[in-house]
């Protein structure tokens, strides 16, 4: 049995096969994989909102998806990922609450999500599958081995992209 590395929210790690990464509680929060599949290394990121920007006084830089992602990119890279080998797989981003107005201001899953898309498209790294949206949660398991991203939902049922 593998190690299983756990990633909190807000935070990001990183593993190599054989181990397994794993994230609980995306709801409108989104799970990001990394991975270089011809080194067998990965990345799993839990980011909570979609740009560091909006927040001035915030010294987490692990909460958003544009500085999160990129000091997770930037410790791949040392530990000999190449950024052109890497595939990306994400979930969660979900609608958690409905509001009366119905716009994308309060939808924050949405916003996690155009926000990774953008930073992944602007390196060159395809996210290759994707479970996001919605209105549930998740939680998530990668297996460096196969490269099989786990989604369980409850409610919903499990499935793997």
């Amino acid at each position: 049995m593998s190690e299983i590395v756990h990633v909190g929210m807000a935070d990001y790690k990183l593993c190599r096969s054989p181990q397994k990464i794993s994230t609980l509680g995306l709801g409108s929060c989104l799970g990001v994989v990394l991975y270089d599949r011809t080194i067998k290394i990965c990345g799993m990121a839990h980011v909570m909102m979609p740009d560091s920007s909006r927040l001035t006084k915030n010294s987490n830089r692990m909460k958003f998806a544009d500085t999160c992602l990129q000091d997770m990119l930037n410790d791949l890279l040392r530990a000999g990922a190449q950024q052109s080998r890497m595939i990306a797989k994400i979930a969660g981003g979900a609608r958690m609450f409905i509001h009366k107005s119905n716009t994308d201001f309060l939808n924050i899953g949405k916003q996690n999500v155009e926000a990774v898309r953008k930073v992944l498209g602007d390196w060159n790294i395809p996210i290759i599958a994707e479970d996001v949206g919605s209105n549930y949660g998740r939680t998530i398991e990668f297996d460096t081995v196969t490269g099989e991203l786990f989604i369980k939902s409850v409610g919903v049922g499990d499935s793997v992209i």
